[in-house]
């Protein structure tokens, strides 16, 4: 069960339920690759003559693969991985 945080705002008498969601962290960097071999979105998206917002859509359905670096999850791409991409037209995601 999650926990439900419960508000009361006393000039008002309103009460705001708030159901709290502690995120787990999954290890961000997983691969063993160097970050400094990695692209960023904005690197990788100029490789590949797309807009980054087209990027991040293609990452989210598995098209490509990215690697999430930080908490705040920023992607890295692997040149290897664009290049290849740029050749066969779609990588999956395994």
């Amino acid at each position: 069960m999650k926990p439900i945080e419960v508000l009361v705002n006393k000039k008002t008498t309103h009460v705001v339920i708030r159901l709290v969601i502690k995120q787990e962290h999954e290890p961000k960097h997983t691969s063993n690759v160097p970050l400094s071999a990695l692209l960023t979105i904005r690197e990788a998206s100029q490789m590949l003559n797309i807009h980054i917002n087209t990027l991040r859509h293609w990452s989210d359905l598995g098209r490509i693969r990215a690697y999430r670096i930080s908490p705040r999850g920023d992607r890295r791409f692997k040149r290897a991985d664009i290049e290849r991409f740029l050749t066969e037209g779609s990588l999956k995601c395994e």
